[in-house]
């Protein structure tokens, strides 16, 4: 163990730690969850530290081998070279200052060990003045969230989204010609091709899509150069703008200074935007597995149209039984977002003057979102949609004998006799079609034309 000093005096911190004083009495303080900061925020963190190193040297406020060292080891982090030194809990102080200062520290100690330096010396490379430098937690966890959030979503969410809509509209297309019943209220309707409904599945994610993109503009705003109150003291005035153009290039995703930085930093109003939208995107992801895991029910007491590929044992005491695993989890996935929302709803209003004290908690949530989200498309598309099978001879079986084939007898011989069709049909366990010709109500030859169910799955033609 080695003994540092902060502000508040003495701290011991282990021998093999990166992090000093500040981390530590952090890691003392909230002992609360073991959930620590989301890996994309620290690869966030360290893209803006690296950025302000740049930044910094070229305004002439930081020399060239501070410059050199910081950026070496900023990249270390991102790399994920210390993931294993962020270990503050979620769980913290709400603006996020201790995750930010164990992030200084970090790049801080082993810069100063690169440059000769001893750890926990804060020399040559000091966490507030050097890492640190025209920056507060008030500006630099904003930036994090955004950039964290805005990446993720480029680089890994929507290209999920959109393998995930290529699956589903290959599915529409190749099972356009198939014919099954439709249900509302849990109840035979209508006719409907499996790949009409399916391009509605299609159409779901498609336009989740296009929410996102729309709401990820929202975060190209950043809150650096605001520092503590949004005025930017203690900074360069160029900062923000220069900042925000080092990480667009760096990461290659665009971003640009925020518009107004009070309120970039006193509120998490975008997060809460584009949590909404990831809301609404897991809401389609629930319909679309449920439909699918109650279509593919049984395999012979169940609706069983579709035969969901078996991917693993089902039961640990019904032999053979194979369960839709990959839709309770895509299902579980959804609801978790769901949560996730409603915990970032709250983390906006906590708001309060200059800064929103909920900052680690949405940067939890926002981020886990996001992530499941990514990994659950690809999963539902690798594991579930590839080898999705369909039981055509059930779905013409489920159409012969269902009562609404009388439908589309109605508008020649009047709704009521076509009810008292169906009814009969119930009553005697006969198909529409049977009782239709008993009763003589029109020619056989006309009774085929209506009762034909491809025709009413596209009555227009």
């Amino acid at each position: 163990m080695r003994t540092e000093k902060d502000s508040m005096g003495s701290m011991v911190v282990p021998d093999d730690a990166y992090y000093g004083a500040q981390t530590q009495r952090a890691v003392e303080n909230f002992p609360i969850s073991g959930i620590y900061m989301p890996s994309a925020v620290i690869r966030a963190l360290g893209i803006i530290k690296r950025s302000a190193a740049v930044v910094n040297a070229d305004l002439k406020q930081l020399d060239e081998k501070r410059k050199t060292a910081i950026i070496k080891v900023a990249e270390e982090v991102i790399d994920g070279k210390f993931d294993n030194q962020f270990l503050i809990d979620i769980f913290q102080t709400g603006s996020g200052t201790s995750s930010n200062m164990n992030t200084n520290e970090i790049i801080a100690n082993r810069a100063s060990e690169i440059m000769g330096g001893t750890i926990g010396s804060r020399e040559p490379v000091h966490p507030n003045d050097h890492v640190n430098m025209g920056q507060s937690s008030n500006d630099v966890i904003p930036t994090a969230i955004h950039i964290a959030a805005k990446i993720e979503i480029e680089n890994e969410l929507i290209p999920a989204l959109e393998m995930l809509h290529r699956g589903l509209d290959e599915k529409a297309k190749a099972w356009d010609h198939i014919v099954k019943i439709g249900r509302t209220h849990l109840q035979d309707a209508t006719p409907i091709r499996l790949g009409q409904e399916f391009s509605g599945y299609a159409a779901m994610i498609r336009n989740g899509i296009k929410r996102l993109h729309s709401a990820k503009a929202q975060l190209e705003g950043l809150a650096q150069g605001g520092t503590a109150v949004g005025t930017g003291i203690n900074t360069h005035v160029e900062f923000g703008a220069r900042i925000a153009k080092e990480v667009s290039s760096y990461s290659g995703v665009v971003f640009s200074e925020a518009d107004n930085h009070y309120e970039a930093q006193a509120t998490q109003d975008a997060a809460v935007m584009v949590s909404g939208v990831l809301k609404t995107v897991a809401v389609s992801f629930f319909k679309i597995a449920n439909d699918i895991r109650w279509l593919g029910s049984g395999p012979r007491a169940g609706l069983g149209e579709l035969i969901l590929p078996p991917v693993q044992p089902g039961s640990s005491i019904m032999p053979g039984k194979v369960n839709p695993v990959i839709c309770e989890s895509l299902i579980q996935i959804s609801a978790q977002v769901v949560g996730n929302d409603a915990a970032i709803t709250l983390g906006g209003l906590g708001g309060v003057f200059e800064l929103n004290l909920m900052l680690p908690l949405i940067a939890h949530n926002l981020l886990q979102s996001i992530e499941i989200m990514s990994n659950g498309a690809k999963m539902f598309n690798e594991k579930l949609l590839t080898g999705l099978e369909v039981d055509k001879q059930k779905c013409a079986d489920y159409i012969e004998g269902s009562l609404a084939m009388c439908t589309s007898l109605a508008p020649v011989i009047g709704y009521d006799n076509a009810a008292a069709i169906a009814h009969d049909a119930y009553e005697s366990g006969k198909t529409v079609r049977q009782v239709a010709l008993e009763k003589k109500v029109l020619d056989e030859a006309q009774l085929n034309e209506l009762l034909d169910p491809l025709s009413m799955t596209n009555p227009n033609k």
